[in-house]
């Protein structure tokens, strides 16, 4: 299978590992910085000596005009993924979108819109859902083990300082990212949206700048959640903390069951108590992952996963609707923070451009 990664930003080398490990053949990089391609192929030499070297593009357009590809993953800036997935789809290319799927809920609509008319398979890279851990909760809630889902919560409690924004200008902007909720949060806002059901009555929250007077966007989002199930989420996301990352949890909490994983990325299960009185130590153990960074290892079975879906022509694990849930929850994150009201669902037309201005730079 033909691939082609757009965006060779600090992301990208788990794509590449991902599309090496699962056989891919790597046809063509793309980017706008001469030492981010030569970056990456120096990354593709160190990993897989005996691939032939691909070929390199400024322009994912000539990119496209040019090569036949599979399978393409956009790794670009968060404000210009939308743009560059249409212009693949045009193309008649499959893809992997990296979080989030885009930046309004009409773009995101145009890409489910457009794969479907065209027959290829989009995948939003939530690559969290494939850990151990979170697969282990997901198999006991769809089980029936935790019994009635009262609440869930997501706690992201990272740090990011001002080199970290520094390094690329479209952070914390409205037009090219959003602010912590969108960029780093949004892993973990997925995965509790989809463990409580998906479907949401309404939302209310609070946002706040509180250290980073330099950005446009939020470094604080608090959101209370009421599911059409009967069950609540609570949401708490920030880059304030001092003085480096501290967790990122996901809690379930059921009638007959309680679940929590931790760790860099939600890859240890650190809290396993059932009524159906399972072995929680084993649990523990065999379903905790061991890593320290923020990404993860759930990009190489994300890649297998897409890869059979193109190959049995079904739907990703992770397609773009589900991308486009966790984008929506964000938004209406958003939409109450700045009106200052509960937000009913499902969101029709928003975007990080209609919060411009939310908060002022002193």
């Amino acid at each position: 299978m033909r691939f082609g990664l757009i965006g060779c930003g600090r992301i990208s080398r788990n794509h590449l590992q991902a599309a090496v490990t699962n056989g891919l053949e790597i046809i063509a990089l793309c980017d706008s910085s001469a030492e981010a391609l030569a970056d990456k192929v120096d990354f593709l030499r160190g990993i897989d000596v005996n691939s032939e070297s691909p070929r390199l593009y400024n322009n994912h357009r000539q990119m496209l005009a040019n090569e036949q590809l599979d399978l393409v993953a956009i790794c670009t800036p968060s404000g210009e993924h939308a743009a560059a997935a249409l212009d693949c789809l045009e193309a008649d290319c499959n893809l992997v979108i990296e979080k989030p799927i885009a930046l309004s809920l009409a773009d995101a609509d145009a890409i489910i819109e457009l794969s479907e008319q065209r027959g290829l398979k989009v995948c939003a890279c939530h690559q969290n859902r494939f850990n151990k851990a979170i697969q282990e909760i997901r198999g006991a809630l769809e089980a029936g083990r935790f019994g009635r889902l009262l609440y869930g919560t997501a706690h992201i409690r990272w740090s990011r300082d001002h080199s970290y924004y520094q390094q690329a200008p479209w952070r914390g902007t409205w037009s090219g990212d959003g602010g912590a909720l969108m960029n780093q949060c949004i892993h973990d806002i997925d995965l509790l949206r989809w463990m409580m059901g998906d479907e949401i009555d309404e939302v209310f929250a609070y946002t706040d700048r509180q250290l980073h007077d330099y950005l446009e966007a939020e470094d604080l989002g608090l959101a209370l959640i009421k599911f059409k199930n009967g069950s609540y989420g609570l949401i708490e996301g920030t880059t304030n903390v001092y003085p480096a990352n501290l967790e990122e949890t996901l809690c379930l909490f059921g009638s007959t069951g309680t679940a929590k994983a931790g760790g860099s990325s939600v890859n240890r299960v650190e809290h396993w108590l059932f009524a159906d009185d399972e072995d929680s130590a084993t649990v523990i153990e065999n379903a905790s992952e061991k890593h320290d960074n923020v990404y993860g290892l759930g990009h190489t079975p994300l890649y297998a996963d897409v890869i059979d879906a193109i190959t049995q022509d079904r739907p990703p694990y992770i397609d773009a609707r589900a991308g486009r849930n966790a984008l929506e929850l964000v938004l209406a994150i958003y939409k109450s923070s700045r009106d200052g009201v509960p937000v009913k669902l499902p969101l029709r037309d928003f975007s990080t451009a209609d919060m411009t201005g939310r908060f002022f730079t002193q």
